[in-house]
């Protein structure tokens, strides 16, 4: 992995986990835990994806879509358990 792939995807990574954090509690996370929460939400998204036989396509948009959805369903996880 060359550097620019490096930036693409903390970027990708910032971005869906501020987006995942805004839309499950209002908020973000700050930027070391936007970044954590979407490269996680990265890989819970592209295995949800599999699963489920879907392709978000590729590039960019692609992996943010998939990235952002897994984001999502990481913090709704997280937030299950932390009631139970």
């Amino acid at each position: 992995m060359d550097i620019r792939s490096l930036v693409i995807m903390l970027v990708i990574g910032a971005i869906a986990g501020w987006l995942a954090g805004n839309i499950m509690k209002g908020r973000g996370f700050g930027a070391i835990g936007n970044i954590i929460v979407g490269i996680i939400g990265a890989i819970v998204g592209g295995f949800i994806f599999s699963l489920l036989g879907v392709s978000a396509g590729g590039g960019i948009i692609g992996s943010l879509i998939v990235s952002t959805i897994g984001a999502i369903a990481l913090l709704y996880i997280v937030s299950v358990l932390k009631k139970a």
